[in-house]
């Protein structure tokens, strides 16, 4: 069984590394970049599946914009009252600014995106200046449920993982990453990210194209989206 899965795996690689070695479609005058959008809850893995398709495509090809980048900036509130603020709805999130930054990468134009401070909860000082590329995923737990940036992602993905699964793998990070405290994540998960997931998150499902879990292995999906996606990038 590992035997086929191997040369499957093999063969798909060998498939990729001819895909790339096509003419890019902006040499034919095609130049709006292939916009792959992921989705999923908090914790089922989207992070993990998007670095491994930048890797698989190749980070010359493709560039990875995170929707946590596009938290609105409350620096004009205590810290006390950004804590209480519901970070799992889409109203936190300012889409029109990333629907404004796809659509400048669709016509050639740097964008400069935001960072956030995840601690303190606000925007940081400075910004990332970044370059058009032909492939362009984005990842968020909220994408799906924005019609404008929806409308923009030429393939929707859905990383699926139980919410006990999607909880461990949150505690781990927003402790070990975000500098958060064992109880504030048990409480915030109770108190808004199960709730907003089932009301915002969740349908996303229904809107993708395709559905991964976040349980088992990414590496034969992503070596067959991948040569699907350099089928639709590349031109012979």
């Amino acid at each position: 069984m590992w035997q086929k899965h191997a040369y499957k795996l093999h063969s798909l690689e060998h498939k990729v590394r001819k895909a790339k070695g096509m003419t890019h479609a902006s040499d034919s005058g095609i130049s709006q970049p292939y916009v792959i959008g992921v989705c999923g809850g908090s914790g089922s893995g989207k992070t993990t599946f998007c670095r491994q398709l930048v890797n698989f495509l190749g980070k010359d090809h493709v560039l990875h914009i995170s929707q946590d980048a596009y938290y609105k900036d409350l620096t004009h509130l205590s810290f006390e009252q950004r804590q209480q603020i519901n970070f799992d709805h889409p109203d936190i999130i300012e889409f029109p600014l990333l629907v404004s930054h796809l659509d400048e990468l669709s016509i050639g134009k740097c964008v400069t995106l935001p960072m956030y401070d995840f601690a303190k909860h606000c925007r940081l000082i400075g910004n990332q200046i970044v370059t058009p590329k032909p492939i362009v995923i984005v990842e968020g737990v909220l994408l799906f449920n924005d019609s404008d940036t929806e409308k923009r992602i030429n393939h929707k993905i859905f990383i699926d993982a139980p919410e006990e699964v999607r909880f461990e793998r949150r505690l781990k990070r927003d402790v070990r990453e975000r500098g958060r405290t064992a109880e504030s994540v048990q409480n915030q998960f109770k108190a808004t990210v199960s709730p907003m997931h089932n009301i915002f998150v969740e349908p996303g499902k229904n809107k993708a194209d395709l559905v991964v879990s976040g349980e088992h292995s990414f590496e034969t999906i992503i070596a067959e989206l991948s040569l699907k996606v350099l089928r639709e990038v590349w031109v012979n």
